[in-house]
C-alpha cells in the first residue's frame, strides 16, 4: 500500500453535519423557518436559501443530489409561484399582457418571493433527512426533548418503513409486467394500471403496520419506562449548529430590512 494513501478512517468520515446530534438541527431549521415566515420578500428567502445551499457539502449533498430528492418540492413551488404571478395584486408596469393573462413586475415580484420562500423552508428539510439517521433522531427527541416514547417510536418505525415500501413497489410493477397485468404506459390503461398497483401496495402497507404493531406491543414498547442503548449527548458541535440556525435567520431579516423590502405577513 502507498504511504500516501489515505487511512480508512479518513475516506469515511462522516460529513460535518452527520456528526451533529439531530435535536440540534432540527432547532436550527425551526428557527430559520420561524424567520421566513415572518415576512414574504425576495430578499430574506433570497439570502436565507443562498446560505442554505452553501450548507450543501456539509451534509455530503451536491446541487444535483438535491435536485434529484427535491424535485416534487421544486415543481410544487414553481406551481405556487406561477398562481401568485396570475392572481397577485396588479402593481407596477405591465410585462405581459394576454387578455385575461396580465403579468406586471408586481406579480411576477410576489411570484419569485413565493419561490424563493418555499424553497428556503424546504432545504433544511432536505438537509435534515440526509444527514440523519432515523434512529437517532428517535434516541434524541425521546431523550432530549422528551417527546412520549410510544409517539418516538411508533414515527421510527414509519421512517423505517419508508424504504420498504419503495422496494415494495418495484416488486409488484415487476410482478404485474411479468403476469401482463402492466396495461400499457400510455393513456387511460396507464392511469388504471398504477391506480391498482397503488391499491395493492395501501394494502401491504397496512397489513404490514398492524403486524409491526403487534410485535411492538408484545416485545413492551408501550409499557412502563425506557431504557436506550445509545445515549444522545449534546456537544460543541451542536451549540455551533444552534447558532448557525440563529445567525442564517437574522442575516436574512437584516437583509431585508436594510433593503427595504421587508414585508410583514402577520401584521
Amino acid at each position: 500500500m502507498s504511504v500516501c494513501a489515505r487511512p480508512p478512517e479518513a475516506a469515511l468520515a462522516p460529513p460535518l453535519l452527520n456528526r451533529a446530534n439531530p435535536l440540534s438541527k432540527v432547532i436550527a431549521a425551526m428557527i430559520v423557518l420561524f424567520a421566513l415566515l415572518l415576512s414574504l420578500d425576495l430578499v430574506s428567502a433570497g439570502v436565507a436559501l443562498l446560505f442554505e445551499l452553501l450548507l450543501l457539502p456539509l451534509a455530503g449533498l451536491r446541487l444535483g443530489v438535491l435536485l434529484r430528492r427535491g424535485w416534487p418540492i421544486l415543481l410544487a413551488a414553481l406551481g405556487g409561484a406561477y398562481g401568485t404571478a396570475l392572481l397577485a395584486e396588479k402593481t407596477g408596469e405591465a410585462v405581459f399582457d394576454a387578455g385575461p393573462l396580465l403579468l406586471t413586475t408586481g406579480s411576477i415580484a410576489a411570484a419569485a418571493a413565493v419561490l424563493l420562500r418555499s424553497l428556503a423552508i424546504a432545504v433544511p428539510g432536505l438537509l435534515l433527512l440526509a444527514s440523519t439517521d432515523p434512529t437517532d433522531l428517535a434516541d434524541a427527541l425521546a431523550q432530549r426533548a422528551r417527546l412520549p416514547e410510544r409517539f418516538v417510536l411508533g414515527g421510527l418505525a414509519a421512517m423505517r418503513l419508508v424504504g420498504l415500501l419503495v422496494q415494495e413497489w418495484q416488486i409488484l410493477g415487476q410482478a404485474r409486467r411479468a403476469r401482463g397485468a402492466s396495461g400499457g404506459t400510455r393513456g387511460l390503461s396507464a392511469v388504471r394500471a398504477t391506480a391498482a398497483q397503488s391499491t395493492a401496495l395501501l394494502v401491504q402497507a397496512l397489513r404490514r403496520a398492524g403486524r409491526l404493531a403487534a410485535a411492538m406491543e408484545a416485545k413492551g414498547f408501550g409499557a412502563g419506562r425506557r431504557t436506550w442503548a445509545r445515549p444522545s449527548h449534546f456537544s460543541r458541535l451542536d451549540f455551533l449548529v444552534i447558532c448557525g440556525g440563529i445567525a442564517i435567520a437574522v442575516v436574512s431579516v437584516a437583509a431585508a430590512l436594510l433593503w427595504g423590502t421587508w414585508n410583514p405577513v402577520f401584521w
